[in-house]
């Protein structure tokens, strides 16, 4: 269990899909020492604090976190698990606590496979190259190298992904497309409702500064 779990002077944020990654590697906010983190992962591999996926988060407490980080995440599970995965979201969430969501941008990524770049190198990941390929499809050194969990099932564009976490039942609603080469959608989703001045206010601290 993450040591700084003890602190309870300090929020909570649910880190699901954490993989190898650690609070210095989420939001500007969330890294931050008034935040501590609650590692949940499906690989037991990355030591998580819990072992669970998405559409079952069952050993996390019905609203017992400040907020969630889901990083790349949603598109790894099928269209038709969506609904449940952000179902277990609001549940675990504190009545205003909000949601985080970052995943691939569809529609900037459909354009480059347009223009016939499906297969060049956009930016090097510690992971290695990333193409179009690999943000519509997964990585696909990381899936060869027997690692099923990184294939992706389904996929949003920036309208979708507004649309699907109000339908999910967030309140309030903020996102952003960021430029490349990442190609990434960005979400803020709250429990509770919030002006559209608090949205930005709390966006501040968690959507990328270069965006």
């Amino acid at each position: 269990m993450t040591d700084n779990l003890a602190d309870t002077d300090c929020l909570t944020f649910l880190h699901v899909g954490c993989g190898p990654l650690r609070k210095e590697q989420a939001t500007s906010a969330f890294a931050g020492p008034a935040w501590r983190e609650l590692r949940l992962d499906i690989d037991a591999s990355f030591d998580p604090d819990i072992v669970g996926t998405m559409t079952d988060m069952a050993a996390v407490t019905t609203g017992s976190v400040d907020a969630l980080y889901s990083s790349h995440n949603l598109e790894h599970l099928y269209a038709h698990e969506i609904p449940k995965a952000l179902a277990e979201f609001l549940r675990v969430l504190k009545a205003d606590g909000f949601a985080v969501i970052t995943c691939p941008d569809l529609q900037a990524v459909s354009a480059l496979i347009a223009a016939d770049k499906l297969t060049e190198t956009l930016y090097v990941s510690p992971a290695g190259p990333i193409a179009p390929i690999d943000i519509l499809y997964g990585h696909r050194a990381s899936i060869a190298a027997n690692n099923p969990f990184m294939a992706h099932r389904c996929g949003f564009t920036r309208r979708v992904l507004d649309a699907t976490l109000r339908v999910a039942g967030f309140k309030a609603v903020i996102s952003l497309a960021t430029s490349g080469p990442q190609f990434c959608l960005w979400a803020l989703a709250s429990k509770a409702e919030l002006t559209e001045t608090e949205l930005r206010q709390l966006a501040k601290g968690h959507f990328p500064s270069h965006a």
